[in-house]
């Protein structure tokens, strides 16, 4: 047993003492006792409580491993992400205003990863248990749509057709304008019969498409999503903001941070969640590494009216960055890359003459170094705006317009 007191949240909102144990569900302030395993404090006693703590509201927290951080007051944890921000853009030399958080409403995450598993008695679906393997059921979830809590049954069905004995399927559940979009990993190579099963299941639970291993079995509806004017139907388990208001409020940064420019490269593309917004005012040049989004983006762009010209490009960014001489024909750029930035393609920004880039980042670390990168070339940092769709959780995203 050990006795500490928590000085600071770690980035996946654990707490941490000043040796760098971590603590799960305490806050800063707080002292705490526990027993300690690889480097881990739990289960916790807390000794004296921070005043940002607050009974959690969702009644499955504690089991389940979907949040980390519903014991703090939402005023705490907007204050934690802004620092997070501020503290990232410091390290590297950079000060900006930032802004206040924006943070996605309860019940608002339109996808999500179940876990199911058969059982002696059918199947488990849920979450994964903080720290666990066992999967916890979740009807109660304030977190994803109800619309994805309610398909629970139907993915236990799922698992009970087509999970091996041994190991739990991953199931993406994505709501879209025809339903239930499907996409099952894990489980039993397809054949004749598992397929004519899943089409059966698929029936019955009324999805619009089921996907095994990424290859569709049943497509009752189109599963498409409304990207601006455009209809865009994309790939199974195909990226895709984590809430509508979420998306709407990075669209609305990125519309701002481009500005008036007419010819805007959109790098990191996806299935076009900026492209096509973008389209309405500017002709845009996609590029992204996965064929299948962009062929689904160019589907919804031919679909859609109003909209300016749009072409694509299939192209690893990491590998090969857009070159300044590539880059001269654009006024400015909007740059979504995953997690690890695009250092190359911020030094491959910094040498051209794009005068603006509308920048968004789900790691503040990343994005910071990458706006160096360009401040040091000339660039000024605009005031950053922070946007939580990962609410309850040390999950921080974030836009903001670098200009010449």
């Amino acid at each position: 047993m050990r006795e500490v007191r928590v000085e600071r949240l770690g980035l996946r909102g654990d707490g941490l003492a000043a040796d760098g144990l971590r603590v799960p569900l305490a806050l800063p302030g707080e002292v705490v006792r526990g027993p300690v395993a690889d480097g881990v404090l739990a289960p916790v006693e807390i000794l004296e409580a921070a005043p940002e703590l607050v009974e959690p509201p969702c009644p499955h927290f504690g089991t389940c491993g979907g949040c980390a951080l519903q014991h703090a007051s939402d005023g705490f944890l907007a204050a934690w992400k802004r620092e997070a921000v501020a503290r990232a853009l410091a390290a590297q030399g950079l000060a900006a205003e930032v802004g206040p958080v924006r943070v996605s409403p309860p019940r608002s995450r339109r996808r999500a990863v179940f876990a199911a598993r058969r059982t002696r008695k059918g199947a488990a679906v849920g979450f994964h248990g903080r720290r666990s393997a066992e999967i916890v059921d979740v009807p109660g979830c304030l977190l994803v749509r109800p619309e994805l809590i309610a398909a629970r049954p139907a993915l236990a069905e799922v698992a009970r057709v087509g999970a091996s004995r041994s190991g739990a399927l991953r199931c993406t559940v994505t709501l879209s304008e025809g339903g239930l979009d499907v996409e099952v990993a894990g489980g039993k190579p397809l054949d004749a019969g598992l397929r004519r099963e899943l089409v059966g299941v698929a029936g019955a639970a009324g999805f619009a498409r089921l996907a095994w291993e990424g290859e569709p079995v049943a497509t009752l509806r189109p599963p498409a999503q409304r990207i601006g004017r455009a209809r865009v139907t994309p790939p199974p388990g195909a990226f895709l903001q984590a809430t509508a208001e979420g998306e709407a409020a990075l669209v609305a940064a990125v519309r701002e941070g481009v500005g008036g420019a007419r010819r805007v490269a959109d790098l990191f593309a996806g299935c076009g969640a900026f492209a096509l917004p973008l389209a309405e005012a500017a002709e845009v040049h996609a590029v992204e590494g996965d064929a299948a989004m962009l062929a689904a983006l160019d589907a919804g762009w031919r679909g859609a009216e109003g909209l300016r010209r749009v072409t694509t490009e299939a192209r690893d960014l990491f590998r090969r960055p857009l070159l300044p001489g590539e880059l001269a024909r654009f006024e400015a750029a909007a740059l979504d890359p995953p997690r690890a930035g695009a250092e190359a393609q911020a030094r491959a920004l910094a040498a051209s003459k794009v005068g603006v880039a509308a920048a968004v980042s789900c790691n503040p670390a990343s994005f910071a170094r990458d706006a160096a990168i360009l401040v040091a070339a000339g660039f000024r940092l605009g005031a950053v705006e922070v946007i939580d769709q990962f609410r309850w959780s040390g999950h921080v995203e974030l836009a903001a317009r670098l200009a010449r």
